[in-house]
């Protein structure tokens, strides 16, 4: 149990720490209008640190089953629909999260599980 809680926060720690990088490192603010191109480049770049967020979660549970990322999943879309609601400005980046990146972070253990079993 001690493992599947750790995974989680490790995992969502990553996505975390991902976004704050990008949006300090770019001078972006998250809640305001940005660029097309700024929006595809963040897509690709949550996707991609979504994806390791969910394979992170499940090497350190070692669970070989999705309940850790069903939760990664809440925890993700969770935190970005409180933002979503509380907020103002434009949402681009917690409607993101919501509808790409936590589906993404089941996805990515899902392939893990299945990768595992070969």
């Amino acid at each position: 149990m001690i493992k599947q809680i750790l995974g989680v926060i490790l995992g969502y720690a990553i996505f975390v720490i991902s976004s704050i990088f990008l949006f300090r490192f770019s001078g972006v603010n998250p809640h305001e209008d940005a660029s097309k191109l700024f929006m595809v480049l963040t897509f690709v770049y949550g996707t991609v640190f979504s994806f390791i967020s969910g394979l992170v979660a499940q090497l350190i549970s070692k669970a070989r089953s999705l309940k850790v990322n069903y939760v990664l999943f809440i925890i993700m879309a969770g935190f970005a629909a409180f933002s979503l609601f509380k907020s103002s400005g434009s949402s681009w980046t917690q409607l993101l999260a919501i509808f790409v990146f936590a589906p993404v972070s089941v996805l990515a253990g899902l392939f893990w599980i299945k990768r595992d079993k070969k």
